[in-house]
């Protein structure tokens, strides 16, 4: 037996909190005495943990939407993250891992809609880190067999889940691999779900990180499995835990994932989680069924994301939004495709969108862009055309964001800021192809209500449009 494994697992994500018709980030008040929520966590949790150097021990995802405003507003500290990942393992073992662009919850995507988000999310890997990612984290780790088979045509060899989600009534402490389909297989770890909570909501047993390790992790970890082969554990929390959530838990994750010289040997080694989904000597790890539909932070399944889940007091607004925004996009979807026919030199307008990343990116310009799809000495308006198209896609993906629905009422500002990417998508589609979908979204978005001041989707819509300067819709 070799020594015992430890993967301590953070998933650093924020949503995008910028006015979708400006770019701008608008200041909070409520995130004093900083200027917003992005810049107060910030610097908190992201600045100290890549100025500790755990990052380069600890694994983790850093999900697109913040490494954007890093890249922008915080460039030293997604430097930070870059640096640890070079440190931990470079190009075949770094720490990182990628994560699908929006945080949407991909098994209510159409399957068009997941291979965007999983390729967007592997494209800013690459961009921020160099190199290809390994390894995904699905938000809310929700998956379905599909997602796990877009995910692996894509190039992604394995993923983090919660031990609930595995369709088995036990599970060793190792890695497992989910057969997807089309001689395709994904890597799994399970994570320890009694450790990963004792982590995440118990800050009694994790004042003293040695003493957690010693006397939380080595017994599990002291006995081989029945093979023979050394057991490994998965620990997975909310980056923002360490130092947002609890303070100075930053300084709790540096010294689990890289003990003081000089303390005794706890007898097993901290991994990245590349290293770890990485199968022995070419042998096949066990395999394993999942269950469809599921997540991480809700026993429901995916309810807590589209209807009445039991774990939020009234969810009945959940499904009518869900509803509405699906049939914004499905009108999209149709303009778009009927745009693209009109562009003979577009054989798959959904290939073109998933290359639109490096527009948002800031890697090349809008213009270019469209003139590299079109090729030639494309005609100005139809360069104008399909940039507006992809533009509109771009947000027509964002209203999406898993954030939007987690809570329990639609007033909140994660659910404004899904409302207004919806109207920065509809007001584009609407202004080149001369529809009326913002009408029809103003409609759909009247049957919902919220729970805790009454008032309906449609003035909900309007009152986020009215926080950032827009003009309230004319219908």
């Amino acid at each position: 037996m070799t020594r015992g494994r430890l993967v301590v697992h953070a998933h650093f994500y924020q949503p995008t909190r910028i006015d979708p018709f400006t770019g701008g980030l608008p200041p909070d008040p409520e995130a004093a005495p900083y200027r917003d929520w992005n810049a107060r966590i910030t610097a908190e949790c992201y600045r100290p943990n890549a100025e500790h150097g755990a990052l380069a021990k600890a694994s983790w995802d850093l999900g697109p939407t913040l490494s954007h405003y890093l890249a922008d507003s915080a460039p030293d500290v997604l430097a930070g993250f870059a640096d640890a990942d070079r440190r931990g393992g470079g190009r075949e073992a770094g720490p990182g891992i990628a994560q699908a662009f929006h945080h949407a919850i991909l098994p209510f995507a159409p399957l068009h809609d997941r291979r965007t988000e999983i390729r967007w999310g592997l494209r800013d890997f690459e961009v921020r880190f160099g190199r290809p990612a390994t390894a995904i984290w699905f938000p809310e780790t929700a998956i379905d067999l599909a997602t796990l088979r877009v995910a692996a045509q894509a190039g992604v060899k394995g993923t983090i889940l919660a031990p609930w989600q595995a369709d088995a009534p036990h599970l060793d402490r190792r890695a497992y691999r989910v057969d997807v389909g089309e001689g395709r297989h994904m890597a799994v770890a399970f994570y320890d779900g009694d450790l990963s909570g004792s982590v995440s909501f118990d800050a009694s047993l994790t004042s003293d990180a040695e003493a957690f390790a010693r006397e939380r992790i080595a017994p599990r970890l002291g006995q081989p499995l029945a093979d023979g082969s050394a057991p490994t554990i998965v620990i997975a929390s909310d980056g923002e835990l360490y130092g947002h959530h609890q303070h100075f838990r930053d300084l709790f994750l540096r010294a689990l994932v890289d003990p003081t010289p000089g303390m005794p040997d706890r007898g097993f080694d901290v991994v990245t989680l590349a290293s770890l989904l990485d199968e022995p000597d070419g042998r096949p790890f066990p395999e394993i069924h999942i269950r469809e539909r599921t997540s991480w932070s809700c026993h429901h399944g995916v309810l807590r994301w589209g209807g009445e889940c039991p774990d939020v007091h009234d969810g009945r607004w959940k499904a009518p939004l869900r509803g509405a925004l699906d049939r914004l996009a499905g009108a999209a979807d149709t303009i778009t495709e009927a745009f693209a026919a009109q562009l003979p030199v577009i054989d798959d307008i959904w290939a073109a969108r998933n290359g639109y990343v490096d527009v948002v990116l800031g890697l090349v310009g809008t213009d270019d862009y469209a003139a590299a799809c079109l090729g030639g000495h494309s005609p100005a308006d139809d360069r104008r055309r399909l940039a507006a198209i992809l533009e509109a896609q771009r947000w027509r993906l964002a209203m999406f964001a898993s954030d939007g629905w987690y809570w329990d009422d639609p007033t909140r500002p994660e659910t404004a800021q899904n409302l207004l990417a919806a109207a920065r998508a509809v007001r584009i589609l609407d202004g080149l192809a001369g529809t009326h979908l913002e009408k029809r979204l103003v409609a759909d978005l009247s049957i919902l209500r919220s729970p805790a001041l009454g008032m309906d989707g449609a003035t909900i819509y309007r009152q986020a449009l009215a926080e950032v300067g827009q003009p309230a819709p004319a219908y």
